[in-house]
């Protein structure tokens, strides 16, 4: 795993309004490094050396999960305010009847078009989407947008998300006590009756547990391809160089390219 960046312009950064990162053909040339070609035994050999490493690693993850729900919780107002498709509504509202509430809070920037819209919270909501499996277990998961809530829904249309979505602009003060407003959080939350409590939370990299994309990339020879990462020399890390950014292409949340190709209006002022 790469050392933390608290700074670094990806998911957990969220830095809207950067700068194009390489175009969308960048990455590994003919020029770029590769590893040493070995035999099978050797490959296979270096590579159990290394499974050692990943199976404690999981299983350190699994005794964190373990203390995590081990952690004590803190009683939330159950009717603090939101806004969702139907008008006012309230946190305990949101658990939509289930045991447990996962809620994303996603930066906003008010009056902007969907391209100034924070890329990094777009590149982790874009990764969640079936949720019949959170339900299974008795959680629902929803989006607490720190924006208006009409301009912020026309972002989730314009993006095609079929999760629920909510204000939460007006009590931000109230359910993010203590932390910085304006910056990504995932917060978890279990309700006694109707009474509400928060269990966890996280922000920055901590959010990185909703993004199959970057645990993917992980798993590849080149990563991430961006500077912060640990890798040999000559491997190609085009990502997040100079004005480059790492979830922006060609001046855009990467994910966004798809939908206005499909005729999707950036103006999210507009009508519906």
């Amino acid at each position: 795993m790469e050392k933390d960046t608290t700074n670094h312009n990806g998911p957990s950064g969220c830095c809207a309004g950067s700068a194009s990162p390489p175009s969308a053909t960048a990455g590994a040339t003919d020029a770029a490094g590769l590893p040493a070609a070995v035999d099978r035994a050797t490959f296979q050999a270096e590579l159990d050396r290394l499974r050692a490493r990943e199976k404690a690693h999981t299983r350190e993850g699994d005794a964190i999960a373990a203390a995590r729900r081990r952690l004590p919780m803190v009683e939330m107002g159950a009717g603090i305010a939101l806004i969702g498709p139907n008008g006012p509504t309230t946190l305990l509202d949101a658990f939509e009847g289930r045991r447990q509430l996962i809620a994303y809070y996603f930066m906003w920037y008010p009056g902007n078009p969907a391209a100034e819209q924070c890329e990094g919270c777009t590149w982790c909501a874009t990764q969640v989407a079936e949720l019949s499996y959170l339900h299974s277990r008795d959680i629902t998961y929803a989006v607490f947008c720190q924006g208006p809530y009409d301009e912020s829904a026309r972002y989730r249309d314009f993006m095609g998300w079929d999760v629920p979505w909510y204000s939460a602009q007006d009590s931000l003060d109230t359910l993010l006590v203590g932390r910085h407003i304006g910056l990504m959080h995932l917060v978890c939350y279990v309700r006694d009756g109707d009474r509400v409590f928060e269990t966890y939370w996280t922000t920055r990299r901590g959010v990185e547990v909703m993004d199959y994309s970057y645990a993917l990339m992980d798993l590849t020879v080149y990563g991430r391809q961006e500077p912060q990462e640990d890798s040999p020399p000559g491997w190609p890390q085009p990502w997040g160089t100079g004005s480059g950014h790492v979830t922006r292409i060609n001046g855009r949340p990467i994910a966004q390219w798809s939908r206005l190709e499909a005729g999707r209006s950036d103006d999210l002022t507009a009508g519906p």
